[in-house]
């Protein structure tokens, strides 16, 4: 059996946190709703199913919820281009199949978006999820859930993110959760939400990587 890790994309291998935040913000002005950059900066993580209504509440996910989402969609799509990997997240991919680790990259993105992220980190041959496998995204445990089962995992695993909502989703299946500062976040919020571990960047991480906990 061997071990495996369970990598977010969105401001983990990928810097698109602030991107993701900036888009939503335009999307919801389109509505004449202004929601704070920053506000909405704390939510990314989360999927689009979930963050409306963390950001805005009930009311305007029934009235605009589909709507909102097509339109963060149509923000986004003009920022791809600038989208740029973070700082050794192919060194950590690369150094994880080396130590014979099985590697599934675990995103809420939509389809076309992640396939883009792993042709920019050099990892298209990496089993991956997307918005199109669950009904339900972090911090609910789905995502993580039908990526282990689709590299049928059998060993030990741990769950590498950036966010709380990372944290939360990893808790909800059992598994520990190691975090980097990358997407946002600070350092004692992460460890509050049970963050084993936390790392300012990519190669720090995979410098520990034969020693991170798994369960």
């Amino acid at each position: 059996m061997t071990n495996t890790l369970v990598l977010d994309v969105d401001g983990t291998l990928v810097d698109t946190n602030y991107h993701h935040a900036v888009a939503w913000f335009r999307a919801f002005r389109r509505f004449d709703i202004t929601v704070p950059t920053w506000r909405l900066h704390r939510a990314i993580g989360m999927g689009g199913d979930k963050l409306v209504t963390a950001v805005a509440g009930e009311h305007v996910e029934r009235e605009h919820g589909d709507d909102l989402r097509t339109a963060w969609e149509a923000a986004f799509e003009p920022m791809l281009a600038e989208i740029r990997p973070l700082e050794g997240a192919h060194r950590l991919v690369a150094a994880a199949l080396e130590h014979q680790f099985t590697v599934v990259l675990a995103s809420s993105g939509k389809r076309h978006h992640v396939d883009h992220y792993l042709k920019l980190i050099d990892a298209s041959g990496v089993p991956s999820t997307s918005a199109d496998d669950v009904e339900e995204s972090k911090p609910a445990p789905d995502l993580i859930e039908v990526a282990l089962r689709r590299v049928n995992a059998t060993g030990r695993a741990v769950v590498i993110g950036d966010s709380v909502w990372d944290c939360d989703a990893a808790r909800r299946t059992g598994l520990p959760v190691v975090c980097l500062r990358t997407g946002g976040f600070g350092e004692a919020e992460l460890r509050e939400h049970g963050a084993s571990a936390v790392y300012e960047e990519l190669d720090e991480l995979r410098a520990d990587l034969t020693d991170l906990p798994m369960a």
